[in-house]
C-alpha cells in the first residue's frame, strides 16, 4: 500500500520526484508554476512549483534531472528565489539571462535523454521551444499524464468550487450577445469555424461573469468554445452554476461539464479552430490534431477586444479610482502620524482596512508589497511572519497595492520617507529620478499605432543618466473587475509590439533598488485617450489620462532636479488630487492631504 504521508520537505520531495521519474522511464521534468489556464494566480491545488521547491512567485519554472535540478524565474523574484529555496538543492536562474531550454539542453547527459512535461501546463510555444533545443542534442519530450507530482503531494487542497455570478451591464457596458457577434465576426473573417478558449479571464468578458475560485482575480474556472455562428459552449462544473446563473448566461450559451471537454474537441474533426499557441494548454493543440481538426494558432481574439474598455468601463474606472484614492490618502495620513514602530504586515494590513470601509470594495487585485528598507529592495516581496520587519524611524518605506471593487480594477504604488529627519541626499536623487521617469511617460504623447516598447525608455533616461537601471517592465494592462496583470498591452522593452489603443488601461511603474538598503516604485494607472492637438496634420496622436489619485511624497523629491515641465505636471497632478480627493476625507486627513499636495 502506497504511504500517503505529506512528505516532510524540499529535500524529500525532490528526492521522491526523482524515484518517480525513475519509475516512468523519463531521465527528467519540467515543471512550469501555474496550472490549466496558464494563468498567473492560481488555485492553491495547482501550486505545484512552491510544493517542490518553496519558491511562491508568481513566475517560475523547475527542471529535475538526475544528477542536478533548477529553478528558474525573471528579475522581479531574483531575491526571493535565493531566499525561498535551497541552495544545495536547486540552482537558481534568472529566466531571461538563462533561459530554461538552454540550460536543460547543456544538462543532458545521454544522447537519448527522455524529458517528462504534463501537456495542461506548457503552451505549445513554450513546448516548441523544449523540443528546438533538445533536438539537436538529441532529446525527446515525453507527456505524462498524470502529473508526477500529483501522487507524491497527498495533502494537496481540493480544487475550488465557487458559484460564478452575473456582472451586470451597468459594470460590463455591453451585454453577452454583441461580445460574441464581435469574436464571431474575427473568426468568420479568418475563415475559422472555432475558438476554444482557455483563458478564464477572456470567458469572464465574453460571457459577462465573474467568480471567486482562484485569489485576487474574480475568476469562475472553466474552458469555452466559440463558433462562428456565436454560439457558445461553456465546460464548467456544474456546481458553479445555480438557476439564476443559468438564466443569466441564456439560450446561447449551452452548459457541459469539464468531463465533455474531449468529446467536444473530437467533434471538431475536419474544422479550423483557432487557438491561441501562447496561451493555452499544448493538451488542446494534441487533442484537435488527433481529431483531424486544422489548428489555426493564432491569439486568443478577446484579448484585444478586452484591452479596450468601453465608455461604461472607463467611467467605472475612473469611480474606483477615486475610491481607492480615498481610501490611500485617509492610509498615507495615518502612515505619517503612526506608521513608525509597526510591522510590514500591521501596515498592510491597516491599508486593507481603509479600502474595505468601501462597501463596492471586493478584497485585494494582488498580494500587497508592503517592503521597508531593504525589503523594498525585493521586487515582487510578499512579506511573511518570518521577514515581517518594523518600519524604523528615518527610512524608506514602499506599498504596491491594489483593489477590486465591480467598477474597476486598481494597482498603485508608493514610496514613503519614514521621517522625521530629512532624506539623504542620494536617496532624494533616486528617488526624484524614478519620478522623472514616471512623468514623462504620463505626460507623453504618441502617434496613433505605437506599441508600449516604444515608450518605455522615457522612463528609464533619468536613471541611464547616472547609470542606473530596473529589472522589470514599465507597464502592464489592467483589467476591469478582471486581471491585475492583463495582456496584450504593455510598456516593456521585450513588447509583442500589440500598439496602444483608446480605451486601454496601463500601469506606469518605474523603479530603482539598491540590494540591502531600500527599494523605490511610483505607479499610477493610466488610461488611453485621443489627444487634444492644436496642430494636427491629419495623423491621429494618443495621450494618457491619469487614473490614480495619491500624492507623492514631497520629502522625497529634489525640485532642483526637476525640469520645468515635470515640476508643472507635478503641481498639476497634486492640485487635481486635492480637489477630487480632499472633500471626501475627514478634517484632519483633508489638512495633511492640503500639505502634501502644496506646489513645488
Amino acid at each position: 500500500m502506497n504511504d500517503t504521508r505529506p512528505l516532510p520537505d524540499p529535500a524529500a520531495r525532490l528526492q521522491a520526484l526523482r524515484t518517480a521519474l525513475d519509475a516512468a522511464g523519463v531521465d527528467g521534468f519540467i515543471l512550469p508554476r501555474g496550472d490549466e489556464h496558464l494563468g498567473e494566480y492560481v488555485a492553491a491545488c495547482n501550486e505545484r512549483l512552491a510544493w517542490l521547491t518553496g519558491f511562491t512567485g508568481s513566475a517560475g519554472l523547475a527542471i529535475v534531472l538526475p544528477e542536478t535540478a533548477a529553478v528558474f524565474s525573471d528579475g522581479r523574484y531574483t531575491l526571493q528565489l535565493a531566499e525561498q529555496t535551497d541552495a544545495s538543492l536547486w540552482s537558481r536562474q534568472h529566466s531571461i539571462e538563462q533561459p530554461p531550454e538552454a540550460w536543460l539542453a547543456r544538462h543532458l547527459t545521454a544522447s537519448r535523454s527522455r524529458i517528462g512535461y504534463d501537456p495542461w501546463l506548457m503552451s505549445p510555444d513554450a513546448l516548441a521551444r523544449f523540443e528546438t533545443a533538445l533536438k539537436e542534442k538529441g532529446g525527446v519530450l515525453v507527456p505524462l499524464q498524470p502529473n508526477p507530482v500529483d501522487a507524491l503531494w497527498t495533502d494537496r487542497p481540493a480544487p475550488p468550487m465557487e458559484a460564478a455570478r452575473p456582472h451586470p451591464p451597468e459594470y460590463a457596458g455591453r451585454d453577452s450577445a454583441a461580445k460574441r457577434h464581435e469574436i464571431a465576426a474575427v473568426l468568420k473573417q479568418a475563415g475559422q469555424q472555432a475558438v476554444v478558449l482557455t483563458d478564464p479571464a477572456s470567458i469572464a468578458w465574453l460571457l459577462n461573469l465573474r467568480g471567486a475560485d482562484v485569489p485576487f482575480t474574480p475568476l469562475a474556472l472553466g474552458f469555452a468554445i466559440l463558433r462562428d455562428d456565436e454560439g457558445v459552449v461553456l465546460f464548467m462544473h456544474p456546481g458553479k452554476l445555480d438557476a439564476g446563473m443559468r438564466h443569466w448566461l441564456g439560450n446561447g450559451v449551452q452548459l457541459e461539464p469539464p468531463e465533455a471537454l474531449p468529446a467536444a474537441l473530437s467533434a471538431l474533426a475536419g474544422q479550423t479552430v483557432r487557438l491561441d499557441a501562447g496561451g493555452s494548454a499544448a493538451w488542446f493543440a494534441q487533442r484537435l490534431r488527433e481529431a483531424g481538426a486544422t489548428v489555426s494558432a493564432a491569439p486568443d481574439p478577446v484579448l484585444l477586444a478586452k484591452s479596450r474598455k468601453n465608455a461604461v468601463e472607463q467611467a467605472g474606472a475612473r469611480s474606483a479610482h477615486h475610491r481607492d484614492g480615498v481610501a490611500l490618502c485617509g492610509f498615507l495620513h495615518w502612515l505619517d502620524e503612526s506608521g513608525v514602530g509597526q510591522t510590514e504586515m500591521a501596515l498592510a494590513a491597516k491599508l486593507d482596512g481603509f479600502r474595505a470601509a468601501s462597501p463596492l470594495y471586493r478584497g485585494e487585485s494582488f498580494p500587497a508589497i508592503s517592503g521597508s528598507g531593504p525589503n523594498g529592495a525585493i521586487i515582487h516581496y510578499r512579506v511573511t511572519p518570518e521577514t515581517d520587519r518594523t518600519l524604523a524611524a528615518d527610512e524608506v518605506y514602499l506599498i504596491d497595492s491594489g483593489a477590486q471593487y465591480p467598477d474597476g480594477t486598481t494597482d498603485v504604488t508608493r514610496t514613503i520617507w519614514s521621517g522625521p529627519g530629512p532624506a539623504p541626499d542620494a536617496v532624494r536623487e533616486h528617488y526624484t529620478r524614478v519620478l522623472r521617469g514616471h512623468v514623462a511617460v504620463a505626460a507623453t504623447r504618441f502617434p496613433q499605432g505605437a506599441p508600449g516598447a516604444r515608450l518605455d525608455s522615457l522612463a528609464r533616461a533619468p536613471l541611464w543618466e547616472i547609470g542606473l537601471d530596473y529589472d522589470h517592465g514599465t507597464g502592464h494592462g489592467i483589467g476591469s473587475f478582471l486581471s491585475v496583470h492583463e495582456g496584450p498591452c504593455s510598456i516593456h522593452p521585450r513588447n509583442q509590439g500589440v500598439p496602444l489603443e483608446p480605451g486601454m488601461i496601463l500601469s506606469d511603474e518605474p523603479g530603482y533598488y539598491r540590494t540591502g538598503a531600500y527599494g523605490m516604485r511610483i505607479e499610477n494607472l493610466l488610461l488611453v485617450q485621443d489627444a487634444p492637438l492644436a496642430e494636427p496634420d491629419g495623423r491621429r496622436f494618443l495621450a494618457f489620462e491619469t487614473l490614480t489619485l495619491a500624492p507623492f511624497d514631497r520629502r522625497l523629491i529634489e525640485a532642483a532636479l526637476l525640469h520645468e515641465h515635470e515640476r508643472s505636471w507635478i503641481d498639476r497632478y497634486h492640485a487635481r488630487v486635492l480637489s477630487e480627493v480632499g472633500p471626501a476625507l475627514p478634517d484632519a486627513a483633508r489638512t495633511w492631504l492640503q500639505a502634501a499636495c502644496a506646489p513645488l
